[in-house]
């Protein structure tokens, strides 16, 4: 009998939701919530627990976090992690790969998770375990849990290497050498391929290379004392009642701040609401994350010939590229209406 261990967060194991999400790690060997389907789908195996950590609490303590795991399980057997599914969550899925892959390197055993294909965790943590394609929420639960134990059950047979193509989790990049059944040699093979290119019939390469977008490099600013500048930061500072209501993580709603009557930002008026850092320095100061008091001087010296009034902001933290080009593109419109010539883009 293979012996299961599970990764969940504070939401999916029924501790709660974002009042619970800095809940420190925790070891639970009942079973409910999304461990019942796993039992129920699972063969030859039973669920020895689940470790459950709340995803504040992983986002912003993970070497803590996980060496707190390392005590939870001192003593237990297991042969296999199965994390998640994490859907879109951003923050979900970051801390199920950090964990999958701890457990994974630390253990020696695999582990698997599922994400949606716009969850960061996907390009994060692709290369190191095995993430399968899950739906955008937990509406795809059961069918998400489907795809993790049909695989799980899979390697826990024995099955050493798993072609992504049968797997059908994420393309993790790695290659392996093999010995086609019909023994072409590869020179005949490439003749092929490039015979149906120039007939333009489909086949489909050895070596696929994925290609990433490329934003082109803007013109250099040619006289910065007449150039409109404005700021732009994922570092998440906002007045301290956070009007927008920004996520502190996986951020979907960004803020514009009037600061044209501001000489710089005052802590205890600004803050930052992001969860990836300490924001102890950023609250005292907010100037740190979003320099508004330097690009005042600069403006006041001549340096540049304006500051644009507002100062736009997000968290970038779990922030899907979707999201943030949805945001951007909502906010070049003011930018645009301001004739801002160039955007200073600060982070943490």
């Amino acid at each position: 009998m293979k012996k299961v261990l599970l990764y969940l967060n504070q939401f999916f194991a029924g501790i709660g939701g974002e009042d619970m999400a800095d809940v420190a790690p925790e070891f639970r060997e009942d079973i409910k919530g999304p461990a019942l389907a796993y039992q129920s789908m699972l063969k030859d195996s039973t669920i020895i627990g689940a470790i459950i950590c709340g995803d504040n609490y992983m986002g912003s303590n993970t070497e803590k976090a996980l060496a707190e795991i390392d005590s939870l399980l001192e003593g237990k057997e297991f042969d296999i992690l199965l994390a998640g599914p994490a859907f879109q969550a951003g923050r979900y899925g970051v801390a199920c790969g950090n964990v999958a892959k701890h457990i994974q390197e630390k253990y020696g055993i695999p582990a698997i998770t599922s994400m949606h294909e716009e969850n960061p965790g996907v390009e994060m943590f692709k290369q190191d375990v095995y993430i399968m394609p899950g739906g955008k929420s937990a509406a795809s639960m059961k069918k998400d849990i489907e795809k993790i134990v049909g695989l799980a059950h899979r390697i826990l047979a024995g099955e050493k290497r798993i072609l992504q193509e049968e797997g059908g989790f994420f393309v993790r990049g790695i290659r392996h050498q093999v010995w086609l059944p019909d023994g072409r040699p590869a020179v005949d093979r490439a003749i092929d391929m490039i015979l149906k290119k120039v007939k333009g019939e489909e086949f489909i390469s050895e070596l696929p290379i994925n290609l990433k977008e490329r934003v082109p490099v803007a013109p250099a600013i040619k006289d910065l004392s007449k150039a409109n500048i404005a700021m732009i930061t994922t570092g998440g500072i906002v007045p301290v009642d956070n009007p927008d209501r920004i996520q502190s993580a996986s951020a979907t709603r960004w803020g514009r701040y009037d600061i044209s009557q501001l000489d710089r930002l005052a802590g205890g008026e600004f803050k930052t609401i992001h969860a990836g850092f300490d924001p102890a320095a950023a609250d005292a100061d907010p100037n740190v994350i979003m320099p508004i008091d330097a690009m005042k001087h600069f403006e006041k010296e001549a340096f540049i010939g304006k500051l644009h009034p507002w100062f736009y902001s997000t968290v970038g933290t779990g922030t899907t590229e979707n999201e943030a080009a949805r945001m951007a593109n909502e906010m070049i419109p003011y930018l645009k209406e301001d004739g801002v010539d160039a955007i200073i883009m600060t982070s943490t």
